[in-house]
Protein backbone atom coordinates (compact mmCIF):
# COMPACT_ATOMS: atom_id res chain seq x y z
CA UNK A 1 0.00 0.00 0.00
CA UNK A 2 1.27 3.50 -1.08
CA UNK A 3 0.68 6.57 0.93
CA UNK A 4 0.52 9.97 0.41
CA UNK A 5 0.73 12.86 3.46
CA UNK A 6 -0.38 16.41 2.47
CA UNK A 7 1.49 18.00 5.15
CA UNK A 8 -0.37 21.96 6.42
CA UNK A 9 1.82 24.54 4.24
CA UNK A 10 3.27 27.38 5.52
CA UNK A 11 0.21 30.04 4.99
CA UNK A 12 2.59 32.96 5.38
CA UNK A 13 2.58 35.78 8.17
CA UNK A 14 4.96 33.93 10.38
CA UNK A 15 1.72 31.54 10.67
CA UNK A 16 3.10 28.12 12.59
CA UNK A 17 -0.89 26.76 12.90
CA UNK A 18 -4.06 27.22 11.46
CA UNK A 19 -8.09 26.32 12.30
CA UNK A 20 -9.17 24.01 9.95
CA UNK A 21 -12.79 25.91 8.52
CA UNK A 22 -14.18 23.40 6.71
CA UNK A 23 -13.75 19.71 4.83
CA UNK A 24 -15.04 19.32 1.17
CA UNK A 25 -13.61 15.92 0.88
CA UNK A 26 -14.10 12.61 3.16
CA UNK A 27 -12.89 9.70 4.07
CA UNK A 28 -12.81 7.16 1.46
CA UNK A 29 -13.34 9.44 -0.93
CA UNK A 30 -11.70 9.48 -4.43
CA UNK A 31 -10.15 13.08 -4.88
CA UNK A 32 -8.48 14.19 -8.10
CA UNK A 33 -5.41 16.34 -7.89
CA UNK A 34 -5.61 19.83 -7.94
CA UNK A 35 -8.88 19.24 -5.94
CA UNK A 36 -9.98 21.67 -3.20
CA UNK A 37 -10.20 19.19 -0.51
CA UNK A 38 -11.23 22.25 2.40
CA UNK A 39 -9.84 25.53 3.89
CA UNK A 40 -7.88 26.70 6.85
CA UNK A 41 -7.97 29.78 8.86
CA UNK A 42 -5.53 32.36 9.11
CA UNK A 43 -6.42 35.02 11.13
CA UNK A 44 -7.59 37.34 8.41
CA UNK A 45 -9.00 34.80 5.68
CA UNK A 46 -9.89 31.43 4.97
CA UNK A 47 -7.00 29.64 2.63
CA UNK A 48 -8.22 27.13 0.04
CA UNK A 49 -6.21 24.22 -0.25
CA UNK A 50 -5.76 22.00 -2.93
CA UNK A 51 -4.77 17.81 -3.01
CA UNK A 52 -1.38 17.47 -4.21
CA UNK A 53 -1.93 14.24 -5.97
CA UNK A 54 -4.90 11.70 -6.94
CA UNK A 55 -5.79 9.65 -4.09
CA UNK A 56 -8.60 8.20 -1.70
CA UNK A 57 -8.74 9.93 1.41
CA UNK A 58 -8.09 7.94 4.24
CA UNK A 59 -7.39 9.81 7.27
CA UNK A 60 -8.32 13.36 7.91
CA UNK A 61 -7.00 15.86 10.64
CA UNK A 62 -9.55 16.88 12.51
CA UNK A 63 -13.05 18.20 12.26
CA UNK A 64 -13.71 21.67 11.79
CA UNK A 65 -12.49 24.37 14.50
CA UNK A 66 -9.38 21.40 15.27
CA UNK A 67 -6.29 23.44 15.26
CA UNK A 68 -3.27 21.89 12.57
CA UNK A 69 0.49 22.72 12.99
CA UNK A 70 2.43 24.22 9.93
CA UNK A 71 4.05 20.89 9.03
CA UNK A 72 1.65 18.79 10.14
CA UNK A 73 -0.35 15.85 8.51
CA UNK A 74 -3.71 17.13 6.86
CA UNK A 75 -5.05 14.73 4.76
CA UNK A 76 -3.48 10.90 4.32
CA UNK A 77 -4.65 9.42 0.78
CA UNK A 78 -3.86 6.10 -0.42
CA UNK A 79 -2.88 6.52 -4.11
CA UNK A 80 -2.04 2.68 -5.43
CA UNK A 81 -5.62 2.68 -6.66
CA UNK A 82 -6.90 0.02 -4.17
CA UNK A 83 -9.66 1.95 -2.78
CA UNK A 84 -12.86 0.46 -3.49
CA UNK A 85 -14.36 4.34 -4.30
CA UNK A 86 -15.10 4.52 -7.81
CA UNK A 87 -12.48 7.00 -9.41
CA UNK A 88 -14.06 9.53 -12.24
CA UNK A 89 -13.30 7.38 -15.25
CA UNK A 90 -14.50 4.10 -13.84
CA UNK A 91 -17.90 2.60 -13.29
CA UNK A 92 -19.14 2.45 -9.96
CA UNK A 93 -18.09 -0.86 -7.72
CA UNK A 94 -20.95 -3.52 -6.84
CA UNK A 95 -23.68 -2.08 -4.92
CA UNK A 96 -22.19 -2.92 -0.88
CA UNK A 97 -23.76 -1.41 2.29
CA UNK A 98 -23.16 2.28 2.88
CA UNK A 99 -22.42 2.35 6.51
CA UNK A 100 -21.60 6.16 6.34
CA UNK A 101 -25.09 6.53 4.60
CA UNK A 102 -23.33 8.30 1.69
CA UNK A 103 -24.20 7.78 -1.69
CA UNK A 104 -22.15 5.84 -4.49
CA UNK A 105 -20.48 7.81 -6.88
CA UNK A 106 -22.72 9.26 -10.21
CA UNK A 107 -21.11 8.97 -13.52
CA UNK A 108 -23.04 12.27 -14.98
CA UNK A 109 -22.41 11.19 -18.24
CA UNK A 110 -24.96 8.52 -17.86
CA UNK A 111 -28.48 8.85 -17.31
CA UNK A 112 -30.16 9.56 -14.19
CA UNK A 113 -30.25 5.64 -12.77
CA UNK A 114 -32.04 7.03 -9.46
CA UNK A 115 -35.48 6.64 -10.59
CA UNK A 116 -36.22 9.81 -9.96
CA UNK A 117 -38.45 12.10 -12.37
CA UNK A 118 -36.97 14.23 -15.29
CA UNK A 119 -35.73 16.59 -14.01
CA UNK A 120 -34.90 20.29 -16.14
CA UNK A 121 -31.23 21.75 -17.01
CA UNK A 122 -31.39 23.52 -13.57
CA UNK A 123 -31.07 20.26 -11.40
CA UNK A 124 -28.43 18.46 -13.56
CA UNK A 125 -25.50 17.53 -11.38
CA UNK A 126 -22.07 17.87 -12.88
CA UNK A 127 -18.73 17.08 -11.80
CA UNK A 128 -16.63 19.04 -9.36
CA UNK A 129 -17.72 22.22 -8.38
CA UNK A 130 -16.12 25.50 -8.01
CA UNK A 131 -16.56 28.29 -5.43
CA UNK A 132 -16.10 30.21 -2.44
CA UNK A 133 -15.68 28.80 1.33
CA UNK A 134 -18.63 31.45 2.03
CA UNK A 135 -20.88 29.93 -1.17
CA UNK A 136 -20.24 26.48 0.01
CA UNK A 137 -21.54 27.48 3.98
CA UNK A 138 -24.57 29.16 2.71
CA UNK A 139 -24.99 25.74 0.87
CA UNK A 140 -24.70 23.64 3.65
CA UNK A 141 -27.16 26.07 5.79
CA UNK A 142 -29.80 25.45 2.88
CA UNK A 143 -29.19 22.05 2.64
CA UNK A 144 -28.35 22.44 -0.92
CA UNK A 145 -26.47 20.45 -3.44
CA UNK A 146 -23.66 22.64 -5.15
CA UNK A 147 -23.65 20.36 -8.31
CA UNK A 148 -27.36 21.34 -9.17
CA UNK A 149 -26.29 25.34 -9.25
CA UNK A 150 -24.80 26.13 -12.97
CA UNK A 151 -21.91 27.82 -12.38
CA UNK A 152 -21.47 30.96 -15.01
CA UNK A 153 -18.01 32.29 -13.70
CA UNK A 154 -14.56 31.21 -15.30
CA UNK A 155 -14.57 27.22 -15.54
CA UNK A 156 -17.41 27.19 -14.23
CA UNK A 157 -17.38 28.85 -10.91
CA UNK A 158 -20.57 29.28 -8.65
CA UNK A 159 -20.35 32.88 -7.69
CA UNK A 160 -22.53 34.24 -5.34
CA UNK A 161 -25.18 36.09 -7.92
CA UNK A 162 -25.52 32.33 -9.77
CA UNK A 163 -26.20 30.90 -6.25
CA UNK A 164 -28.86 33.41 -5.27
CA UNK A 165 -30.51 33.10 -9.18
CA UNK A 166 -30.49 29.43 -8.08
CA UNK A 167 -32.50 30.25 -4.78
CA UNK A 168 -34.69 32.69 -6.64
CA UNK A 169 -35.57 29.90 -9.15
CA UNK A 170 -36.46 27.10 -6.29
CA UNK A 171 -38.52 29.84 -4.63
CA UNK A 172 -40.45 30.66 -7.84
CA UNK A 173 -43.31 27.55 -6.53
CA UNK A 174 -46.30 27.67 -3.78
CA UNK A 175 -45.76 25.57 -0.64
CA UNK A 176 -48.57 24.37 1.28
CA UNK A 177 -49.53 26.52 4.42
CA UNK A 178 -48.86 23.95 7.16
CA UNK A 179 -50.18 24.41 11.02
CA UNK A 180 -48.28 26.00 13.54
CA UNK A 181 -47.20 23.58 16.20
CA UNK A 182 -44.15 24.85 18.56
CA UNK A 183 -40.68 23.89 18.15
CA UNK A 184 -38.44 22.50 20.90
CA UNK A 185 -35.55 22.31 18.24
CA UNK A 186 -32.09 23.97 19.33
CA UNK A 187 -29.37 24.20 16.84
CA UNK A 188 -26.16 24.05 18.20
CA UNK A 189 -23.44 26.25 16.76
CA UNK A 190 -19.79 25.20 16.95
CA UNK A 191 -17.63 29.00 17.07
CA UNK A 192 -15.04 28.26 14.40
CA UNK A 193 -13.42 30.04 11.95
CA UNK A 194 -13.92 33.70 11.10
CA UNK A 195 -16.62 33.70 13.76
CA UNK A 196 -14.12 32.65 16.76
CA UNK A 197 -11.63 34.82 15.50
CA UNK A 198 -14.00 38.06 15.64
CA UNK A 199 -15.35 36.48 19.10
CA UNK A 200 -12.04 36.65 20.42
CA UNK A 201 -11.20 40.07 19.07
CA UNK A 202 -14.06 41.71 20.41
CA UNK A 203 -13.14 39.79 23.77
CA UNK A 204 -9.82 40.93 23.76
CA UNK A 205 -10.81 44.94 22.83
CA UNK A 206 -13.26 45.40 25.49
CA UNK A 207 -11.03 43.77 28.47
CA UNK A 208 -7.56 45.61 27.49
CA UNK A 209 -9.29 48.65 25.85
CA UNK A 210 -10.48 50.96 28.38
CA UNK A 211 -13.03 52.78 25.59
CA UNK A 212 -13.52 56.26 25.36
CA UNK A 213 -17.06 56.71 23.81
CA UNK A 214 -18.19 60.48 22.24
CA UNK A 215 -21.13 60.99 19.97
CA UNK A 216 -21.79 64.12 18.28
CA UNK A 217 -24.90 65.10 16.11
CA UNK A 218 -23.75 66.64 12.35
CA UNK A 219 -26.61 68.51 9.90
CA UNK A 220 -25.52 66.95 6.43
CA UNK A 221 -27.99 69.02 4.55
CA UNK A 222 -25.49 71.03 2.78
CA UNK A 223 -23.34 68.00 2.35
CA UNK A 224 -25.84 65.89 0.88
CA UNK A 225 -26.72 68.74 -1.70
CA UNK A 226 -23.12 68.74 -2.46
CA UNK A 227 -23.41 64.79 -2.99
CA UNK A 228 -26.47 64.75 -5.23
CA UNK A 229 -24.91 67.62 -7.10
CA UNK A 230 -22.01 65.81 -8.03
CA UNK A 231 -24.04 62.47 -8.90
CA UNK A 232 -25.87 63.92 -10.85
CA UNK A 233 -23.01 65.15 -13.02
CA UNK A 234 -22.02 61.67 -13.23
CA UNK A 235 -23.30 58.82 -15.97
CA UNK A 236 -22.03 55.71 -15.00
CA UNK A 237 -23.68 54.36 -11.79
CA UNK A 238 -21.42 52.68 -10.16
CA UNK A 239 -19.24 56.17 -9.81
CA UNK A 240 -21.87 57.67 -7.45
CA UNK A 241 -20.40 58.77 -4.35
CA UNK A 242 -22.25 57.87 -0.62
CA UNK A 243 -21.52 60.07 2.48
CA UNK A 244 -18.72 57.32 3.34
CA UNK A 245 -16.04 59.12 0.82
CA UNK A 246 -16.90 62.40 2.37
CA UNK A 247 -16.47 61.34 5.89
CA UNK A 248 -12.68 59.50 4.65
CA UNK A 249 -11.78 62.32 3.69
CA UNK A 250 -12.04 64.70 6.29
CA UNK A 251 -11.28 61.99 8.48
CA UNK A 252 -7.83 62.13 6.69
CA UNK A 253 -7.97 66.51 7.00
CA UNK A 254 -8.33 66.11 10.95
CA UNK A 255 -5.80 63.87 11.39
CA UNK A 256 -3.11 66.12 10.77
CA UNK A 257 -4.51 68.24 13.58
CA UNK A 258 -4.61 65.17 15.85
CA UNK A 259 -1.84 62.88 15.23
CA UNK A 260 -1.90 60.89 18.27
CA UNK A 261 -5.75 58.92 16.84
CA UNK A 262 -3.56 57.97 13.86
CA UNK A 263 -2.07 55.42 15.95
CA UNK A 264 -1.36 51.72 17.03
CA UNK A 265 -0.25 50.28 19.94
CA UNK A 266 2.82 47.58 20.11
CA UNK A 267 1.92 45.73 23.10
CA UNK A 268 4.76 43.95 23.04
CA UNK A 269 7.68 46.79 23.14
CA UNK A 270 4.53 49.18 25.15
CA UNK A 271 5.25 51.03 22.09
CA UNK A 272 2.77 54.17 20.72
CA UNK A 273 3.32 54.08 17.02
CA UNK A 274 2.11 57.25 15.73
CA UNK A 275 1.61 56.93 11.75
CA UNK A 276 1.95 60.08 9.07
CA UNK A 277 0.09 57.63 6.55
CA UNK A 278 -3.52 57.02 7.27
CA UNK A 279 -4.38 53.36 6.53
CA UNK A 280 -7.87 53.28 6.61
CA UNK A 281 -10.04 50.33 7.53
CA UNK A 282 -13.80 49.90 6.76
CA UNK A 283 -15.79 47.48 8.68
CA UNK A 284 -17.74 45.31 6.25
CA UNK A 285 -20.28 43.25 6.85
CA UNK A 286 -19.61 39.97 4.57
CA UNK A 287 -21.46 36.27 4.41
CA UNK A 288 -18.34 34.83 6.39
CA UNK A 289 -18.51 37.68 9.10
CA UNK A 290 -17.19 41.41 9.88
CA UNK A 291 -14.20 42.09 7.96
CA UNK A 292 -11.90 45.45 8.27
CA UNK A 293 -10.24 45.64 4.51
CA UNK A 294 -7.62 48.61 4.32
CA UNK A 295 -7.32 51.30 1.97
CA UNK A 296 -3.66 51.87 1.90
CA UNK A 297 -2.28 55.45 2.15
CA UNK A 298 -5.32 57.25 1.81
CA UNK A 299 -4.22 61.00 2.46
CA UNK A 300 -3.25 60.51 -1.24
CA UNK A 301 -6.41 60.40 -2.69
CA UNK A 302 -8.79 62.04 -3.78
CA UNK A 303 -12.54 61.98 -3.26
CA UNK A 304 -13.03 59.79 -6.89
CA UNK A 305 -9.80 57.75 -5.65
CA UNK A 306 -11.07 57.19 -2.03
CA UNK A 307 -14.72 56.28 -3.07
CA UNK A 308 -13.10 53.81 -5.95
CA UNK A 309 -10.90 52.00 -2.98
CA UNK A 310 -13.74 51.63 -0.60
CA UNK A 311 -15.64 50.24 -3.51
CA UNK A 312 -13.05 47.94 -4.25
CA UNK A 313 -11.60 46.38 -1.28
CA UNK A 314 -15.26 46.26 0.46
CA UNK A 315 -16.23 43.87 -2.48
CA UNK A 316 -12.83 42.32 -2.74
CA UNK A 317 -13.88 41.24 0.80
CA UNK A 318 -17.54 40.61 0.71
CA UNK A 319 -16.37 37.98 -2.38
CA UNK A 320 -13.64 36.28 -0.43
CA UNK A 321 -10.51 37.80 -2.98
CA UNK A 322 -9.41 40.35 -0.50
CA UNK A 323 -4.91 39.56 -0.09
CA UNK A 324 -3.95 39.85 3.28
CA UNK A 325 -2.07 42.71 2.72
CA UNK A 326 -5.68 44.06 2.11
CA UNK A 327 -6.94 42.95 5.71
CA UNK A 328 -3.89 44.53 7.46
CA UNK A 329 -2.16 47.26 8.92
CA UNK A 330 -5.05 50.09 9.54
CA UNK A 331 -4.13 53.11 11.54
CA UNK A 332 -8.05 53.78 12.56
CA UNK A 333 -11.48 52.40 10.92
CA UNK A 334 -14.69 53.65 9.86
CA UNK A 335 -17.41 51.61 10.15
CA UNK A 336 -21.51 51.97 8.75
CA UNK A 337 -24.56 50.07 9.15
CA UNK A 338 -25.99 52.50 6.77
CA UNK A 339 -30.02 52.30 7.18
CA UNK A 340 -29.72 50.53 10.10
CA UNK A 341 -27.20 53.06 11.64
CA UNK A 342 -29.52 53.74 14.53
CA UNK A 343 -29.26 56.56 16.39
CA UNK A 344 -25.92 55.65 18.11
CA UNK A 345 -23.78 53.06 18.68
CA UNK A 346 -20.45 52.64 20.58
CA UNK A 347 -18.17 50.83 17.96
CA UNK A 348 -15.42 48.42 19.85
CA UNK A 349 -12.18 49.24 18.51
CA UNK A 350 -9.81 47.77 15.91
CA UNK A 351 -7.09 46.63 17.94
CA UNK A 352 -4.32 47.39 17.44
CA UNK A 353 -5.43 50.59 16.35
CA UNK A 354 -6.87 53.28 19.29
CA UNK A 355 -9.73 54.89 17.34
CA UNK A 356 -12.78 54.32 15.25
CA UNK A 357 -15.35 56.62 13.63
CA UNK A 358 -19.26 54.61 13.47
CA UNK A 359 -21.85 56.67 11.18
CA UNK A 360 -25.40 56.71 12.10
CA UNK A 361 -28.61 56.80 10.09
CA UNK A 362 -29.24 60.42 8.60
CA UNK A 363 -32.78 61.72 9.34
CA UNK A 364 -34.33 64.58 8.59
CA UNK A 365 -35.90 66.58 11.66
CA UNK A 366 -37.41 70.17 12.34
CA UNK A 367 -33.95 72.26 13.53
CA UNK A 368 -33.46 75.85 14.50
CA UNK A 369 -31.45 76.88 11.75
CA UNK A 370 -30.95 80.47 11.20
CA UNK A 371 -33.11 81.70 13.86
CA UNK A 372 -36.10 79.55 12.26
CA UNK A 373 -37.34 76.20 12.64
CA UNK A 374 -36.63 74.33 9.28
CA UNK A 375 -36.29 70.69 8.05
CA UNK A 376 -32.57 69.57 7.79
CA UNK A 377 -30.77 66.34 7.56
CA UNK A 378 -29.59 65.41 10.70
CA UNK A 379 -26.67 62.23 11.54
CA UNK A 380 -24.84 61.06 14.25
CA UNK A 381 -20.87 59.90 14.47
CA UNK A 382 -20.36 57.63 17.58
CA UNK A 383 -16.76 57.41 18.23
CA UNK A 384 -14.93 54.92 20.52
CA UNK A 385 -11.18 55.79 21.45
CA UNK A 386 -8.62 53.88 23.54
CA UNK A 387 -8.26 56.29 26.68
CA UNK A 388 -4.85 54.77 27.65
CA UNK A 389 -3.57 57.21 24.54
CA UNK A 390 -6.24 60.06 23.68
CA UNK A 391 -7.50 62.30 25.87
CA UNK A 392 -10.96 62.81 26.02
CA UNK A 393 -10.72 66.51 24.94
CA UNK A 394 -8.52 65.55 22.50
CA UNK A 395 -10.92 62.82 20.78
CA UNK A 396 -13.78 65.51 21.43
CA UNK A 397 -11.82 68.27 19.24
CA UNK A 398 -10.95 65.92 16.40
CA UNK A 399 -14.74 64.96 16.13
CA UNK A 400 -15.59 68.73 16.44
CA UNK A 401 -13.03 69.42 13.26
CA UNK A 402 -14.75 66.59 11.08
CA UNK A 403 -18.78 68.28 11.90
CA UNK A 404 -17.37 71.80 10.89
CA UNK A 405 -16.17 70.34 7.62
CA UNK A 406 -19.26 68.33 6.97
CA UNK A 407 -21.52 70.96 8.24
CA UNK A 408 -19.33 73.18 5.39
CA UNK A 409 -18.09 70.59 2.99
CA UNK A 410 -16.69 73.25 0.63
CA UNK A 411 -13.93 73.23 3.55
CA UNK A 412 -13.00 69.20 3.16
CA UNK A 413 -11.17 69.67 -0.32
CA UNK A 414 -9.31 72.95 1.13
CA UNK A 415 -5.11 72.19 1.37
CA UNK A 416 -4.88 72.42 5.30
Amino acid sequence: MSEQIFKLPDLGEGTVESEIGEWFIKVGEFVEEETVVGTMMTDKAAVELASPVSGTVIKLAGEPGDIVAVGAALVVFETDGASTAAKPDEPAPAAEPDTKGSEPFLDVSEPNKKGSDPVSDIDEPRGRVITSPAVRRRAKEADIDLSLVPGRGPGGRIQRKDFDNYLKSRAMGFEVAQAATPSTAVKEIKVIGLRRIIAERMAKAKQEIPHFAYVEEIDITELEALRKHLNNRRNNPTERLTLLPFLGLALIRALKEFPQCNSTYDKDRNMLLQHAAVHLGVATQTPDGLKVPVIKHAEMKDIDGLAAEIRRVTQAARDNTATKNELTGGTITITSLGKLGGIASTPVINMPEVGIIGVNRAVERPMVFSGQVAVRLMMNLSSSFDHRFVDGYDAAAMIQRIKEMLEHPATIFLAN
